[in-house]
């Protein structure tokens, strides 16, 4: 049997996924292992594992047309081309999902009630991957948001990231007893506006100034995040002071890793835009 997936197979495993993700956009309960136990007797002598990775690639393509997608499908982008193909006509034919995307990204994001332990909110950062991502192809998915980009413009979501940095970065010199420097915490983008490339001025614990760029998103912290020239040239220029705190599945039990350096070294970076002059 060859490996490759028939086109019933993919537009059957595709189904499934929006079926789960539909799901999980409106916050209801499924199992995973439910999902790849009823799709076994559908597909050619497939394995769970072989259906998972399937649902990896799936999230990569979703990634690469600036979709939401399955938080625990952590996104692999080495697919065939079927499978974008196939995504693309999904997407294209279901305007209930993108309804579903729309309000994902646009969802107004409620104060964080609960008492969040900082004990436990910094993880791992995810490794780089070195996969190179598909080529840039021509396909008709056109005029379709980008609702990765839309969520994190999304100003409370925003707001609420920095508050939980700020109050991060006070809690932990308070707690190395430098409540003094604590105090001179500032909240550039809020007292001086977004112009400045960075969003908080906290101080390390000898007193030095560190610089803190926050990116929130509800999904998980494989999600790709978006940044500006002007991001970009004050991480470059304040490299070694530099700090990417990304917080994720802020909604739920939030997270979140940090990142020192320059932006072009500490991810791979992926210019979406040009400016032409004459």
């Amino acid at each position: 049997m060859s490996d490759d997936w028939t086109k019933i197979e993919v537009k059957l495993i595709i189904a499934d996924y929006f079926n789960m993700l539909s799901a999980e956009l409106r916050n209801e309960n499924y199992t995973k292992a439910n999902h790849r136990r009823n799709l076994l007797p559908l597909l050619n002598n497939r394995s769970e594992g072989s259906i998972e990775f399937k649902h990896q690639n799936i999230s990569a393509v979703l990634v690469n047309l600036g979709q939401p997608f399955i938080k625990g499908y952590l996104p692999r982008f080495n697919y065939q081309k079927l499978l974008e193909d196939l995504v693309i006509d999904y997407l294209i034919n279901n305007i209930d999902i993108e309804k579903l995307f729309l309000k994902f990204s646009d969802k107004e994001v409620k104060l964080y009630k609960r008492k969040i332990n900082f004990d436990n909110i910094v993880v791992e950062a995810p490794v780089i991957s070195e996969l190179a991502e598909p080529k840039i192809k021509y396909h008709t998915y056109t005029g379709k948001v980008n609702y990765l980009e839309r969520e994190q413009n999304n100003q409370k979501l925003g707001i609420l990231g920095e508050e939980i940095v700020l109050e991060f970065e006070k809690w932990y010199l308070i707690g190395i007893g430098k409540e003094k420097l604590a105090n001179q915490i500032e909240w550039i983008s809020k007292e001086k506006g977004d112009g400045a490339g960075f969003d908080i001025l906290s101080k390390y614990a000898n007193g030095k100034d560190k610089y803190i760029e926050v990116k929130s998103t509800k999904l998980s912290k494989e999600s790709p995040f978006f940044f500006t020239r002007q991001e970009l040239q004050f991480s470059i220029n304040h490299s070694n002071d530099f700090h990417l705190y990304r917080l994720f599945n802020i909604e739920k039990q939030v997270n979140m890793f940090i990142k020192k350096g320059d932006l072009n070294s500490i991810c791979r970076s992926i210019p979406l835009t040009f400016k032409g002059y004459f």
